[in-house]
């Protein structure tokens, strides 16, 4: 069972979930993937899983593209091939995990920011995970089409910006979106490191007042900027659970 990467909260609380299940239901789960969100890493991972013979390959890609060679490689071996968190190409798969409906997530995330910022027009920002994911493109899509429909007041100031899974780029690039528009009163977060990086963000530029941020994020990682105002919302499942139904 392959996350995006490692070492974030999120896969961390997934792999805990899987191997608990695995444990539990006597199959020899083994949790692993790069340590950043590389799908050229995760290739040469899954080749190296494929020729140990193991039986099930369950993968969270960065790329879908850049996996559909290696998974019907492994499918031509007999492996069975899933795909959780995000999907992949769906040739390739013979089984999907879906952690939420991509269109009613995409809407709740806009219609929490709406409410948070308290107007339905301005300007407002959309920060990511990487540009590739299959998932966080869906929601944005969704919230997107959902805004222009039902809001097409608030104004999107530009393309969604890439965090690369990672806190501390959450952070530098909200920083970043800040100084270069400055007007901004909503922040959408996507991928669960965007919570705790854009709220600390808002936070220490005082903006917590003017700027709303709804994005995702774990419980345990939010309480803090949720408590100081530098974030409004989280919004997410129980990665644990995601973990357990996989295996399950």
């Amino acid at each position: 069972m392959m996350p995006k990467l490692t070492n974030i909260p999120y896969f961390q609380a997934s792999g805990e979930g899987a191997l608990a299940a695995g444990k539990e239901l006597g199959v020899n789960v083994i949790y692993d993937g790069p340590t950043t969100a590389d799908a050229a890493q995760q290739v040469t991972m899954l080749e190296n899983y494929i020729s140990q013979g193991v039986d099930a390959i369950c993968v969270a890609p960065n790329d879908p593209a850049a996996m559909t060679s290696v998974l019907q490689s492994a499918k031509d071996k007999g492996i069975i091939v899933i795909d959780w968190d995000t999907q992949a190409d769906p040739s390739v798969t013979d089984a999907s995990v879906y952690n939420v409906v991509d269109k009613d997530f995409g809407e709740h995330m806009v219609d929490k920011l709406v409410e948070k910022m308290g107007t339905d027009e301005g300007d407002i920002a959309i920060i990511t995970g990487g540009l590739s994911a299959a998932n966080l493109n869906a929601w944005i899509k969704a919230g997107t089409d959902y805004m222009e429909e039902k809001y097409p007041k608030l104004n999107i100031v530009t393309d969604p910006i890439a965090s690369n899974e990672s806190q501390d780029e959450a952070y530098a690039k909200t920083k970043e979106l800040m100084t270069s528009y400055p007007d901004v009163i909503g922040i959408l977060g996507y991928s669960s490191p965007t919570g705790p990086g854009c709220g600390k963000a808002i936070y220490d530029l005082g903006l917590q007042d003017q700027v709303s941020v709804v994005a995702n994020g774990l419980e345990e990682d939010c309480q803090e900027v949720l408590n100081n105002g530098g974030l409004d919302t989280a919004c997410l499942w129980s990665c644990e659970k995601l973990g357990r139904l996989t295996i399950a």
